[in-house]
């Protein structure tokens, strides 16, 4: 036997990776019997006494290992092996220990879920997978042993998510039917959300944030009144983009442009890229004269409208370029003051667009308009490129006298 303890895991962990589990947990007694306060000894043994199909013996091991060090892996592992013996109380104890040492413990924290759920405590199971997954990791940084457990824990989500919305769904129904015209999609999200169903975006400007304004995802149509005038003019409109096109117009440039020695946090693959590039008309309140003068049509349209009145901000007007195959990544905009509006004019299949919770599909000469300081996200992955343009114009809640103080404040 090995006086070493170091020495002596390392031994038994060989012999356990070899298959001589009986082997290992021999050597793990012996030496444990003149070491008996080496807690990864003892948890090693349980772990071994568990696969072995003894999880009484193993439970019992492990208690000796969490009384020398309570630590949250040795704690899980004794809470597996109240699992093995079916008793699911103990085990829920054991996870509540480890999480009140490290509240982020993922492993315990599925489990605890899964012990839960035995435990016919589903509305607490409910609870605690919806706070891991509103506080989880990137994908990336997840490891693989976890995919198939969130997995689970995600399809427990779908499953309550659409019994809960079935029912929602009928009493949405009977309230539009005694309420006749009533404007339900404020409550409709509101069901969503309760059934798990729907996450629901604050407005995140990374600029000015004008208070107490709807964080709408997109706007009704109707507060839009100019909207039918902008689209009787999209094929003329889209017959200048194809002439830029044709003539491979180098005043298209990458619309992200961060300089040299700036964080560019999720817009590394777009930096200076003309995988994402934009066309302007008008840029930072400021006409582009030249640019005008090259697609005259669509700057008369401009001319007509009600764009943002911002002195160096606003309004800008671009045709915005994706190329095939390229992902806008999630971000916000400047300022809730101003609404964006899109025209589509060229869309190939595959193209999508997402605000907050919601997700549409451009159609050609249907235009939306946008609060974009609630996380957006945009993707083409046709093999076409994809074409809007894009306008400023002022927030339609703000009256004309809050639109003047921004104006003169900024």
């Amino acid at each position: 036997m090995n006086a070493d303890p170091r020495a002596l895991l390392s031994d038994a962990s060989r012999l356990r990776q070899a298959g001589d589990s009986r082997g290992a947990a021999a050597m793990l007694r012996s030496g444990l019997a003149a070491n008996p306060n080496l807690a990864a000894g003892w948890n090693l043994l349980g772990i071994i006494e568990l696969e072995a199909g003894d999880p009484a013996a193993a439970a019992e091991s492990i208690e000796r290992a969490v009384k020398i060090d309570p630590a949250p892996p040795l704690l899980l592992n004794l809470a597996r092996a109240h699992r093995g013996r079916g008793d699911r109380v103990s085990e829920l104890e054991c996870l509540d220990r480890a999480l009140s040492v490290d509240a982020y413990y993922l492993p315990a924290i599925l489990d605890k879920g899964m012990a839960l759920r035995a435990l016919e405590r589903e509305p607490e199971a409910l609870e605690l997978y919806r706070l891991v997954f509103e506080g989880l990791a990137a994908p990336e940084d997840i490891p693989p042993a976890f995919a198939a457990p969130l997995e689970e824990a995600r399809e427990f989500l779908r499953r309550e998510g659409d019994r809960k919305m079935a029912l929602f769904s009928e009493v949405l129904a009977e309230v539009r039917t005694s309420s006749g015209e009533a404007d339900l999609r404020r409550a409709e999200a509101y069901a969503e959300n309760r059934a798990g169903k729907r996450k629901i975006f604050q407005q995140r400007p990374t600029g000015s944030h004008f208070p107490f304004l709807p964080a709408l995802e997109f706007f009704d149509r109707s507060l839009f009144p100019w909207f039918d005038e902008l689209e009787r003019h999209t094929e003329e409109i889209q017959q200048e983009v194809l002439s830029l096109w044709a003539d491979d117009d180098e005043r298209f440039r990458p619309y992200v442009a961060y300089p040299a020695g700036v964080p560019v946090n999720q817009w590394g693959e777009l930096n200076h890229s003309l995988r994402w590039s934009a066309w302007f008309l008008w840029e930072n309140g400021k006409r582009v004269d030249e640019n005008c003068a090259r697609c005259p049509k669509t700057a008369a349209v401009l001319d007509t409208l009600p764009m943002l009145d911002l002195p160096g901000k606003g309004p800008t007007a671009m045709f915005s370029i994706l190329k095939p195959r390229t992902r806008i990544p999630p971000h916000t905009g400047t300022s809730n003051a101003r609404v964006t509006v899109h025209l589509p004019l060229i869309v190939p299949p595959g193209c999508g667009f997402r605000v907050g919770a919601e997700t549409r599909e451009w159609r050609v000469g249907e235009a939306w308009a946008f609060d974009d300081t609630i996380e957006h996200e945009a993707w083409n992955d046709s093999d076409q490129p994809r074409a809007i343009l894009i306008i400023d114009t002022w927030n339609p809640f703000l009256s004309e006298a809050e639109r003047e103080v921004v104006r003169r404040i900024g």
